[in-house]
């Protein structure tokens, strides 16, 4: 009995006869149908408990999708097990039921003795393997037997499907004995009990039963069992021996045979044929799928014969078969129990998937059911249709398996009672939705039924069913409402056919305000105009266009303005006149009659004028009434019968139409009938009415009337498009009922929704029911302590606009969202719905390219196509390429050369557009590029000929910017490609390539390789500014690394620190200076660079770190071997740390801390001296001259300034070195305008422009401008700075670049408030902040979104207007405990403060309590700002500015102009010419005994000009230098 497992052949018959038993493979293929064959055997029926429990933890995950290939694997594993003993014994499966199976021993009548001693021995055997075994997830495996023996009959019927049962008394009783039996038991039917020798048998008696319960074979000592059983295995045709000794199935040797193919294919389903076809692994065929499952029971006549039966089971299936056929459906599964056949037919399988897949299983089910209720020899017909998702794939071994359907997805215990109930013992394996279907077609005999799911999602309307009566289902807790389905030619009922969306008046409609605009639009025309209008809105399903239709049907009511809004279904494009009838009805007031009498009096009233009383009965059946009929009406033919009705019509409504304007809304316009169409076209010709329609694209060609209607020239077609981002959000937070959700959240609805609003709903529905999101009480920054795990929590505030949402003035009464901790919504399986969407469109495919596209999204949305030929199986280039381009040429790939080609392309598809049908053309194109790299070996200038020892600073700063001069030229002349042929690419790199890797390899669990593309990921995204996402996958690596923390390795410890400096790093970025401090301090510690707390350490270091200095300086120009490459990563590390820590204690007020932050940039340059890589060393440099200008250390940062520069010669000019040459330019021009070296900042500011435009880096270039154009500000240089604001906004608008822009923005507030005439509207920067605040890049930049904030707040406290001033004020003020050691912040910081002093003049005003104590306080405030080492120089004239003010309001005089004079003399050494200007008024202004209202803020904002108005004349610029704001002298 020890079969081998022999190597299979792989041909198409071989993997044909795997799906069917031996009964069929080498079974009598008669044409004859019905066909029934007689004989004897043996059946076992083997059920598998366990694993319902594991499907229900499967499905019910918030990852299901990603466990079906497991469930799947974990299945088989079992059933593979029993199939081998079932095989091994000489058994036939005939049939599997998800986790049971039905196999079968044919054999002589004379045999069946021997035969059920060997499968006794067979069950014993199956139990041996699951006994007191407990799988490795953790479930409790066992399995009950049940066997019968006697007569069979095997029924073959069908048509151009075959389909196959074994029926008699041996089946039921099979049933019955598993059903009576326990976990670990094997029961004999009484029959088998008769028939088997019971001399080997030991068993126990069941009471009141006849069947009995084996305990063991009680074999004699001296017996041969092995003997018996060869002698046995001997009367059975198919058993495998010889040669085939060593195969489980004799079936998997078969030879090539076409005739015995085309017979077995017929007893396959059609998609399993195509994946045998196509060669497709069995692993890509498992999957967790909606499908709607239809399950027909027909119940029979009496004791019919089985010919009888027979022939009644024939005729249905053909029908049946030939009704699913039309819409994709197939039967899966044949039963036959207790006299009654059942048919699961499922809708939605792999490649059949559907559009309104729902709706046809419906429309199937009734026509089935019409039609098998009029078969002779069949009583009750009873079918339960119900949706939902279950398991597809292959079950069973590789030799026996078949495709199935059955596994559903929710818990399934109703199978317990399954033998009180005539519904298949097989059912209680396929799931709840098949359960579900199963129990209604018992518990609801002799109707067509469904569940709440498939009522709610079909396209029927309502009253096409009725609800029923809840009835108790065994295995159902909770029987959800169960609705029967009334048929298909239901008489229309008035008054429900009103539009299915309602307009909610507390739930505004988002992200449609140019569908509105066109609306309002052409509603004047048609106001205006004597002529009919159309407005047509098309989009997918989805999209809101009965939401958009029932808001406009709102816009258009008037006091003279008839508005019918009504609802089509698909139904109604098959009934004649249906639109128009419906439309007429709510004319006529027809539609509000309780009763047929009560319509047909209103009907005769209103059409007495326009038809003859005679001719009243041909409006019966148009609106159901009972008028008499006449001769003259009955002898009317059906076309004039047709022509008095449509002039009836056009007079009633040409009458109605002169006291009202008549507006009729129609909601799902596709489904217009013909003859509604044609009545339309004319009524827009010879009347004025204005027509509204929603509907979604054609899936025929329209017809005729229905395309000159769109062709009109009164026709407005729109192509409805997505809602934008910020319209997602805020439709969730209405939703939700919260003011705020996070941002991870936002994005994930986002991506998914597509700007989809129902994608949107259901999202978020899916969301809510796998409790993934809380919803909480909003706590303040203020209060909550800031962790690593709650950094990015506290930015989840209100954003949403105050209008929408009746919150209290208190914060702590406002509620947000959150997401559950642990949860990762990238890997949360979609809501069925989606999925099913998405199904129809890859069923529609090819079986190669729906493979291709799934390996496609392992990936991601965007992809490159090097990226997918890796994780395809056995496909070679040439197969890709063609299949990407079908996709392409089928607008479901779309080819890019460039994300930023792919965002213009996606904005300009997902827009909403008209569309003139009258001149449509369409276009494509697409183009192939490629990229090429080249080094250059020319060397730049040697430093002897740039710098020599004798050269004064001032002729070095000349030779230096001589020397960026010639550099630029160098390289723009260089034959060789120096610089990026396109814009930095780190964005496409980091989600085309590095996301879909890092996910490809976790999910393969290599973590090794995965961690490492996790870093790359978040070292990407720090330097692309977006601090949200490197968060998000520095949390995802986070788990990665925990899951080997018992790793002691070098490695490991090195990864760990480069988390906490990456971790510190994004801390640093969103001002979070003390969580960055720690996470620094803890990198060096593990980085064996531990850096001291207290101030005698820090002291003793730096004598340490002063030392090494000096010994790393005496070492340069000598050959020293380079540090190793552990030691260099660590020393690069140790880098980024180090120039973190000095800039974080540099923030500091306390004076001791300027120690600590020495110390560290001084530790920085050692680091980087120990690599020897002159990139690290110039930077490095760099930062410890402005670290030393800062702290006021003099002398030395000159020093290091020239060593940073020095570094540069003799290096080979290629990319790198470019690079190092923008990088210096455009620090030295940083490290200028903050020390308020404005001449020298702006020299060098142009050239780092011209450096860094070459090298298309935009998060380097932006900055640099925005510096250069605030330098060029300060000196009022307006004609250069223009020229800069014309680069900065063309930079910024074509690479769409966030912070770009805000800065952009930033300067132009800057403009207005202190430059006296105007570049851009404040309107128009007030409406730039408020869309894009939230932004992902820019909502967590906090000195940028400080200054605006702080620019709009003083724009308002200088209107007076303090109620718009205090909403911005407390924006601004959350971000002021953010700080970063940058310029941003610190322009931002000293706006804010003067939108503090602005409110002290107010509360003067007002006279205050305790405002000189405010006073004082804001003055210390202001004078530590100056002394605090991170506050550059720039900032001291506008801050010595705010001082004097202060001292002015509290009548400080003597202060008051020392610090005027004080804020003069900087101003004059660096040339600040605009806070000179403004400081000069100032002065005037508060000591001028003459106040003029023309001087007040509110008149000079009258008379602030265009840029556009003064740009060209010299003197109009002269002009504008008087336009500034003057403060307010309001003494205490």
């Amino acid at each position: 009995m020890n079969i081998g497992k022999a190597s299979l052949p792989d041909r198409t018959i071989v993997r044909i006869a795997a799906h069917l038993p031996d009964l069929i493979v080498y079974g009598d293929f008669t044409p004859e149908r019905p066909s029934m064959e007689y004989f004897d055997g043996i059946l076992m029926f083997v059920d598998i408990s366990g694993f319902t429990a594991m499907t229900e933890k499967f499905s019910t995950a918030m990852y299901m999708d990603r466990g079906a290939e497991q469930l799947v694997d974990i299945l088989n594993r079992h059933i593979s097990v029993i199939v081998e003993k079932v095989l091994i014994f000489g058994g036939d499966i005939l049939k599997f039921a998800g986790d049971a199976l039905l196999a079968l021993w044919k054999v002589e009548r004379k045999q069946l003795k021997n035969f059920i001693t060997v499968v006794v021995k067979c069950s014993l055997e199956i139990h041996g393997v699951f006994e007191n075994q407990e799988s490795e997830e953790g479930l409790d495996i066992r399995v009950k037997i049940g066997l019968s023996a006697g007569h069979i009959k095997k029924l073959v019927f069908g048509d151009e499907k075959s389909y196959f049962l074994v029926i008699g008394q041996a089946v039921e009783d099979v049933r019955f004995a598993e059903s009576m039996a326990q976990m670990n038991d094997t029961i004999l039917s009484p029959n088998c009990w008769q028939l088997c020798d019971r001399s080997v048998i030991e068993i126990e008696r069941i009471p009141d039963q006849r069947a009995v319960k084996v305990n063991f074979l009680k074999l004699p000592p001296d017996y041969n069992f092995d003997e018996f059983f060869m002698r046995c295995m001997a009367h059975l045709d198919y058993y495998p021996s010889g040669d085939h000794k060593n195969i489980l199935r004799l079936a998997s040797t078969l030879e090539s045979d076409p005739q015995l193919e085309i017979s077995l294919q017929k007893y396959i389903m059609r998609s399993i044929l195509k994946q045998i076809d196509d060669k497709q692994l069995k692993g890509y065929l498992s999957e967790l799928r909606p499908v709607t499952i239809v399950f027909v029971n027909l119940q029979f006549k009496g004791q019919e014969a089985a010919g009888d039966i027979g022939q009644a089971i024939q005729d249905s299936s053909v029908y049946i078969d030939s009704v699913l056929k039309n819409f994709k459906g197939q039967i899966n599964k044949v039963f036959m129990f207790d006299k009654g056949c059942s048919f699961l037919c499922v809708f939605g399988f792999p490649g059949e998937k559907a559009p309104d897949e729902i709706t046809h299983a419906l429309e199937s089910a009734v026509v089935i059911f019409d039609y098998c209720s009029q078969i002779f020899k069949i009583k009750v017909v009873s079918i339960g249709v119900a949706s939902g998702t279950v398991f597809c794939g292959i079950v069973g071994h590789s030799v026996r398996h078949e495709y199935t359907g059955m596994i559903g997805c929710f818990t399934s215990g109703w199978n317990r009672g399954v033998q009180s109930c005539s519904c298949p013992s097989h059912c209680k394996v396929v799931g709840q939705k098949v359960n579900i279907a199963a129990r209604m077609m018992v518990c609801y005999p002799g109707i067509v039924t469904c569940d709440s799911v498939t009522y709610s999602n079909c396209s029927l309307p309502s009253y096409f069913f009725k609800e029923l009566p809840k009835r108790h289902m065994k295995g159902v807790a909770e029987p959800e409402p169960v609705y029967q389905c009334l048929g298909l030619n239901e008489k229309v009922l008035f008054g429900m056919s009103s539009l299915s969306c309602n307009r909610q008046e507390d739930y505004p409609l988002l992200g449609r305000n140019k569908e509105i605009r066109l609306f309002l639009h052409n509603m004047k025309e048609f106001l205006l105009s004597q002529s009919s209008k159309v407005l047509m809105f098309e989009g997918v399903s989805g999209y809101g266009k009965s939401q958009l239709v029932s808001e406009l049907g709102y816009l258009a009511q008037a006091e003279d303005h008839r508005v019918i809004a009504i609802g089509l279904t698909k139904v109604s494009i098959h009934w004649y006149f249906h639109t128009i009838q419906l439309l007429m009805a709510s004319v006529l007031g027809l539609d509000t009659c309780k009763h047929y009498k009560e319509r047909q009096h209103n009907l005769e009233e209103t059409v007495k004028n326009y038809l003859d009383e005679k001719l009243y009965c041909i409006l019966n059946d148009i609106f159901h009434v009972q008028f008499p009929l006449t001769r003259e009406a009955c002898t009317m033919t059906g076309a004039k019968k047709e022509d008095k009705i449509e002039a009836l019509f056009m007079n009633v409504l040409k009458e109605t139409s002169k006291d009202e304007k008549l507006i009729f809304i129609i909601d799902e316009a596709q489904y217009i009938d013909i003859t509604s169409w044609e009545f339309l076209e004319k009524l827009i010709q010879k009347l004025n009415v204005f027509l509204i329609m929603s509907l979604s694209p054609f899936t025929n060609t329209p017809c005729q009337s229905a395309i000159a209607i769109m062709k009109n020239r009164n026709t407005t077609y729109i192509i409805i498009g997505e809602i934008s981002s910020k319209d997602i959000r805020s439709k969730v937070c209405l939703d939700l009922n919260v003011a705020s959700i996070p941002k991870e959240l936002e994005m994930y609805l986002v991506e998914g929704s597509c700007g989809i609003p129902f994608y949107c709903e259901e999202l978020l529905k899916n969301l809510d029911h796998h409790k993934v999101l809380i919803v909480h009480q909003y706590q303040p920054e203020e209060k909550s302590k800031v962790s690593w795990h709650a950094l990015f929590k506290n930015y989840t505030k209100p954003q949403m606009n105050i209008n929408l949402f009746s919150f209290s003035s208190k914060e702590d009464r406002i509620k947000v969202c959150d997401i559950a901790p642990g949860v990762r919504l990238k890997n949360m399986s979609p809501p069925s719905t989606l999925k099913e969407i998405s199904l129809v469109q890859l069923d529609s495919m090819s079986l190669s390219q729906q493979m291709l596209v799934r390996c496609a999204a392992i990936i991601g949305q965007t992809f490159t196509t090097a990226l997918l030929f890796e994780i395809l199986p056995c496909w070679n280039m040439k197969m890709m390429v063609e299949a990407l381009a079908t996709l392409v040429q089928s607008s479901i790939f779309y080819c890019f050369q460039s994300q930023k080609e792919l965002r213009l392309a996606a904005k300009r598809r997902g827009a909403t557009r008209e569309v003139h049908h009258r001149s449509m053309a369409l276009k494509a194109s697409s183009e192939i590029g490629t990229k090429e790299v080249f080094t250059n070996k020319e060397r730049l200038s040697k430093k002897s000929d740039v710098l020599t020892d004798d050269l004064s600073p001032e002729k070095i700063g000349e030779k230096i910017l001589y020397f960026f001069d010639i550099t630029l030229d160098k390289i723009t002349a260089a034959d060789e490609i120096l610089i990026p042929t396109e814009s930095c690419q780190c964005q496409e790199v980091l989600e085309s390539v590095l996301l879909p890797l890092a996910y490809h390899f976790t999910v393969l669990e290599e973590l090794d390789k995965a961690l490492y593309y996790y870093l790359e990921i978040v070292a990407g995204y720090i330097s692309l500014n977006d601090n949200y996402l490197a968060y998000l996958h520095l949390c995802e690596g986070e788990k990665l690394l925990q899951s080997r923390k018992h790793d002691k390795s070098w490695c490991h410890t090195f990864e760990s620190a480069i988390f906490y400096t990456l971790k510190g790093q994004v801390s640093f970025n969103v001002g979070q200076m003390v969580l960055a401090k720690k996470m620094m301090r803890k990198a060096l510690k593990l980085l064996k660079r531990v850096f001291p707390y207290n101030c005698i350490s820090v002291l003793l270091q730096t004598h340490v770190e002063k030392s090494k200095h000096a010994f790393h300086i005496s070492q340069q120009g000598k050959d020293i071997c380079p540090p190793g490459k552990r030691k260099l990563a660590q020393l690069h590390q140790q880098i980024s740390c180090l120039s973190s820590l000095w800039q974080i204690y540099s923030l500091d007020y306390a004076c001791h801390y300027k120690y600590f932050a020495h110390l560290a940039s001084m530790m920085q340059v050692n680091s980087a001296l120990e690599t020897q890589n002159n990139f690290q060393i110039i930077i490095a440099y760099l930062d410890y001259s402005l670290h030393s200008q800062l702290a006021g250390y003099q002398g030395l940062w000159f020093k290091y300034e020239v060593m940073a520069f020095e570094k540069i010669f003799n290096e080979p000019l290629n990319r790198e070195t470019v690079e190092i040459i923008a990088y210096v330019a455009e620090k030295l021009s940083y490290i200028k305008y903050i020390m308020g070296y404005l001449d020298l900042s702006i020299q060098l500011g142009f050239r780092a422009h011209g450096m860094w435009q070459l090298i298309k880096d935009p998060n380097r270039h932006c900055f640099v401008l925005q510096r250069l154009t605030v330098a060029l500000f300060l000196k009022n240089r307006y004609q250069k700075m223009m020229e800069v604001m014309d680069w900065m906004w063309s930079f910024a608008s074509v690479e769409e670049h966030a912070i770009s822009q805000g800065l952009f923005y930033d300067i132009c507030l800057d403009i207005l408030l202190y430059g006296g005439f105007i570049y851009r509207t404040f309107e128009e920067c007030l409406e730039f902040i408020n869309d894009q605040e939230d932004n992902k890049i820019l909502k967590f930049h906090s000195g940028l979104l400080l200054a605006l904030y702080s620019d709009v707040a003083i724009w308002f406290a200088r209107q007076e207007q303090w109620e718009n001033f205090q909403v911005f004020y407390n924006r601004a003020k959350k971000l002021v405990q953010r700080k970063t050691p940058s310029v941003l912040y610190c322009s931002g910081f000293s706006k804010f403060m003067e939108c503090q002093v602005l409110c002290l003049q107010k509360q003067i005003q007002d006279q205050m309590e305790n405002v000189q104590d405010i006073g004082v306080e804001l003055l210390k405030t202001l004078e530590n700002l100056v002394a605090q080492s991170s506050t550059g120089p720039i900032f001291h004239p506008r801050i010595y500015h705010l001082m004097a003010y202060v001292c002015i309001l509290m009548g400080d005089e003597e202060n008051c102009n020392l610090f005027l004079r004080t804020a003069l003399q900087i101003c004059d050494i660096q040339g600040n010419v605009l806070e000179k200007i403004w400081l000069t008024i100032s002065k005037k202004w508060w000591y001028s005994d003459k106040v003029s209202e023309e001087d007040s803020w509110l008149q000079i904002v009258l008379r602030l000009p265009r840029w556009s108005e003064i740009q060209l004349d010299e003197n109009k610029i002269k002009a504008v230098e008087q336009n500034k704001f003057r403060f307010k002298i309001t003494i205490m």
